[in-house]
C-alpha cells in the first residue's frame, strides 16, 4: 500500500439518541437521594380549569410514587366534587372534618382534618360537597386569596410535598391554590380542546405571579391519556411541545384500563398494579419532578 493511502479504518459510529414520545430525546434520571430529614415542603397545584384531564388520577399516583422515593406526602383535595377522596378509598357521605371545616372554622387544626391513606408515608386532606360553600363565602374574608396558605402554614414542616388537586374551574378556590404553591403541574389530554384552554390557564398563572405570589412558577406540563397510535395525539404532543418547549414533561401517560380499575380499587396504581406501565410512568414522572426542583 503506497504510504500516501489514507489508512483504512472505520470511525465508530455514534449511536442515535433514543426519542421519546415528545419527539426528544429520552433524559437519563437520576435515582431520587435518600432524605435524612423532612419537611420545608414544596407545595404543587394539579391545575387545569377544563374537567377529566388526569388532574386527580396525577395527584394520588405522583404522591403515591414520590412516597415510594421516600418523601413524605399530603395530598389536598381541593376540589367539592371530592374525587381525591373517593379515589383512596374514602366515603363522601362519612367526614367528620374536612379542609371546608379548615378554611372557614378558625378552631379547626390541619392535624385534626388529616387521614392517613393506604400508602405509608402519603397523608390526605378530605373533601366532600360542603367546600362549594366555601367559595361563595371566602368572597367577604379578608385576604380571601391568602385563606389556604394560612391554614396550610403548620404543615409544611412535616412534609417534604404537598399536592393540591384543584377544581375543574379558575375561580376563587383555583386561585387559593396558586396563591399557596411554590409550583403548578397542568395534566394536559392530548386532545385539540384540552390544548386550546392551557393559554387562559397561562394568563390566570401570571395573575396571580404578579399579584399575589412572586413565587409561582410553572414545574411542568404532563401529557395525559396518550395513544401513540393515533395521529391526533402525536400531532397534539407536537403542538404542545412547540408551544411549551421544555416546560413539557418527558414522561407521558398512556390511556389503559388498569387507571380506572384502581380507582374503583381505591388505591394507586402503584399498589394495585405495581409492574404495569402506567404505574411504571408515574414512577418515572416522580423522578423527573424530582430532578427538576432545586434540594428535591
Amino acid at each position: 500500500m503506497p504510504v500516501s493511502d489514507p489508512l483504512p479504518f472505520e470511525r465508530p459510529a455514534t449511536p442515535e439518541p433514543v426519542l421519546g414520545p415528545t419527539g426528544r430525546p429520552l433524559p437519563d434520571l437520576p435515582e431520587p437521594r435518600p432524605l435524612t430529614s423532612h419537611g420545608h415542603a414544596r407545595v404543587i397545584s394539579m391545575c387545569n380549569q377544563k374537567g377529566g384531564v388526569g388532574k386527580t388520577t396525577t395527584t394520588i399516583n405522583l404522591g403515591a410514587s414520590l412516597a415510594e422515593y421516600g418523601r413524605k406526602v399530603l395530598l389536598v383535595d381541593f376540589d367539592p366534587q371530592g374525587s381525591l377522596s373517593v379515589g383512596l378509598g374514602l366515603n363522601p357521605h362519612e367526614m367528620e372534618l374536612t379542609i371546608y371545616n379548615l378554611l372557614m372554622e378558625r378552631d379547626v387544626e390541619v392535624s385534626e382534618v388529616v387521614v392517613k391513606t393506604g400508602v405509608e408515608g402519603m397523608d390526605l386532606l378530605p373533601s366532600n360537597i360542603d367546600l362549594s360553600a366555601a367559595e361563595v363565602q371566602l368572597v367577604h374574608e379578608v385576604a380571601r386569596e391568602q385563606t389556604l396558605q394560612r391554614v396550610l402554614a403548620p404543615a409544611l414542616e412535616h412534609y417534604d410535598v404537598i399536592l393540591i388537586d384543584c377544581q375543574p374551574s379558575l375561580g376563587l378556590l383555583t386561585v387559593n391554590a396558586l396563591t399557596a404553591s411554590d409550583g403548578v403541574i397542568v395534566p394536559l389530554e392530548c386532545e385539540y380542546f384540552a390544548l386550546r384552554g392551557v393559554a387562559l390557564l397561562k394568563t390566570t398563572i401570571d395573575k396571580v405571579r404578579e399579584r399575589l405570589n412572586p413565587k409561582l412558577e410553572i414545574d411542568g406540563v404532563l401529557g395525559t391519556m396518550y395513544d401513540g397510535r393515533t395521529l391526533h395525539s402525536r400531532e397534539v404532543m407536537e403542538r404542545l411541545v412547540q408551544a411549551w418547549g421544555d416546560t413539557v414533561f418527558h414522561t407521558v401517560i398512556r390511556r389503559t384500563v388498569k387507571f380506572s380499575d384502581s380507582t374503583v380499587a381505591g388505591e394507586p396504581i402503584t399498589t394495585y398494579a405495581s409492574s404495569s406501565s402506567g404505574a411504571d410512568a408515574y414512577r418515572q414522572l416522580a423522578k423527573e419532578v424530582l430532578a427538576r426542583w432545586p434540594d428535591a
